[in-house]
């Protein structure tokens, strides 16, 4: 490597690292947002959020919040590794992943407030007409995160299967969506693990993602000394 490609390199590995540090910390404001031990999480309703006391729910939030943006980077480090497959098309799941994620901060920073309004509804007040509003407002977007994170891992697939990214073939297997199914899988297969993954999954999907990846971009070091 020259001077200008250990200089590329190395923001390639750092961008790389800032998508696995944000998925981890979103991942972990998200769990203390939404874990509950009784993984109530596919029933109708918020119940499983009354597991989580305000006051923890608060701490997430603000981890959470705080974190999301750093994923912007970590779509800098995927728009890096694909780059030479097709630069174009990699600059465009830039923008459909960073996209993703914007809307995602949006709905995350929402999290706390419903939290709250589930926890004074048990209290006896009858706020259906708040959740309803909620519903509407705010899990709508989940929509627009499934479609982004659906479209950024086709994309991903189509370039590393060209050969010419910097990742290896194989791992196209390993792309967002697939591993976010397959949270819920385990979560299907195994509750009592599955409880612990179901309410981060897609933290849990892109920490394993960029985990992946991070590999793979040291792997270029390795194959330029040769």
């Amino acid at each position: 490597m020259n001077e200008v490609e250990n200089t590329d390199h190395k923001v390639l590995l750092l961008t790389g690292y800032v998508g696995l540090i944000a998925s981890f910390l979103v991942g972990c404001g998200e769990f203390l947002l939404h874990f509950d031990p009784l993984a109530r999480f596919s029933e109708n309703g918020y119940d499983f959020m009354l597991a989580a006391p305000e006051a923890q729910q608060t701490i997430g939030h603000f981890i959470g919040v705080l974190s999301a943006p750093f994923y912007i980077i970590g779509c800098w480090h995927i728009y890096l590794m694909l780059k030479p497959a097709n630069s174009k098309f990699a600059l465009l799941l830039f923008f459909v992943g960073s996209y993703g994620f914007i809307i995602g901060g949006d709905w995350i920073s929402s999290r706390a407030s419903i939290g709250a309004i589930v926890h004074t509804q048990s209290l006896g007040v009858d706020l259906n007409s708040l959740i309803a509003l909620y519903d509407v407002r705010y899990e709508t977007l989940l929509s627009v995160i499934r479609i982004t994170t659906l479209i950024l891992s086709a994309g991903f697939v189509y370039l590393a299967l060209t050969g010419r990214s910097n990742y290896q073939k194989w791992q196209a297997v390993f792309n967002p969506i697939i591993l976010l199914i397959g949270c819920f899988v385990v979560y299907l297969i195994n509750k009592d693990i599955g409880k612990y993954i179901m309410p981060i999954a897609l933290n849990v999907a892109f920490f394993i993602f960029f985990a992946m990846s991070i590999i793979q971009a040291k792997k270029i070091t390795l194959t330029s000394k040769v």
